[in-house]
């Protein structure tokens, strides 16, 4: 009996990794997608795969050619979309960022379209997809909400706009889709990776910001977001539906307060003081990122995942437990320094 494939594209990842490590120790075959299997690392994929009952497999494909996409979905049953263009630097155009993600998102849904036999596609959003722009103090977010595009920085605009397009896409052909939104993704690191929504900890940890700015947060441990993943393939009734995968609100100052508490006895210097507006702003003339996040400061995420929850069957981690095995994967993999 052959068994059900499953195409993750964007292999190297930080979340897809995991997206893979989950899918092998159920039993699946994955099929990973790489810019070229030449130069991937993907050492950390292959060790995950021989200690698993699954069975891995790369193929090249890009977001930014049709080249190879055909031969990725060929046979596959499902496909995991979490390849999206990240930057290394803030984007002097912003359709930099916006063109690939949303040009690579049609080009995986054409060839689950064209494949004959893809059934649904599980593509990984943001919650940044959902909750910026709504007016009124205290309102929590929820599924049926789009941020306002004019109040997103190019990366999180890109992620909203691949969704928005994908859902078209959809509404025109036989392909049941459904997406993961998740919160700010933390947990343990597979390799030695900068991954960007680890910059928080990192910086925390590194002591590389003076004080805390007023910035909110909800996170959430990529170990539960790849489980949302695979509950959102399995679960017949997901077909349709956006899940918010995230934990409640924290200030990034409640995050710096974690990271104390556990990394303070080792020699961790975290910084717990307020970084006051005044001195953002003023610092925010000269440095675009911190001007970008001027617009958020003092402004909760609130969302809620009890739709994941309740339809899913999801059971997340502490957002504690998340922030401190986050803390602990940069000190192990050099990104943090040892005390």
């Amino acid at each position: 009996m052959s068994r059900t494939t499953v195409l993750v594209t964007g292999a190297t990842g930080f979340i897809a990794g995991h997206c893979i490590e989950e899918l092998l120790s159920h039993g699946y075959k994955v099929r990973g997608t790489v810019r070229d299997k030449a130069t991937a690392n993907v050492a950390h994929l292959k060790a995950i795969a021989k200690n698993a009952s699954g069975e891995l497999e790369l193929t090249e494909a890009t977001l930014d050619d049709d080249q190879g996409w055909a031969e990725a979905a060929a046979g596959c049953d499902y496909i995991w979309h979490l390849a999206s263009p990240v930057p290394a630097r803030l984007p002097q155009d912003e359709a930099e960022l916006i063109r690939p993600a949303v040009d690579g998102t049609l080009r995986v849904l054409r060839a689950a379209a064209r494949s004959g036999t893809v059934q649904r596609v599980v593509m990984t959003s943001s919650t940044d997809a959902i909750v910026h722009g709504h007016a009124g103090p205290g309102r929590i977010s929820t599924e049926a909400d789009w941020s306002a595009p004019e109040k997103l920085a190019p990366y999180p605009k890109s992620k909203m706009h691949a969704e928005r397009v994908a859902w078209d896409f959809i509404a025109n052909h036989p392909l049941e889709l459904v997406t993961i939104n998740p919160g700010l993704v933390l947990g343990p690191l597979q390799r030695r990776q900068q991954a960007t929504s680890m910059e928080v900890i990192r910086l925390l940890l590194a002591r590389k910001l003076p004080a805390v700015p007023r910035l909110s947060f909800a996170p959430v441990d990529v170990r539960d977001i790849a489980a949302a993943h695979r509950l959102a393939m399995e679960t017949p009734g997901a077909a349709g539906h956006r899940y918010i995968c995230a934990s409640p609100a924290m200030w990034m100052g409640e995050i710096a307060g974690v990271l104390a508490t556990s990394f303070g006895p080792r020699g961790y210097r975290v910084p717990t003081r307020t970084l006051p507006y005044w001195l953002m702003w003023a610092n925010a003339r000269f440095d675009p990122t911190i001007r970008l996040a001027l617009s958020y400061y003092g402004v909760p995420v609130l969302v809620s995942a009890d739709k994941a929850k309740q339809e899913l069957g999801w059971v997340p981690r502490p957002a504690s437990e998340a922030i401190v095995a986050a803390g602990e994967s940069l000190i192990h993999h050099g990104l943090v320094p040892r005390r």
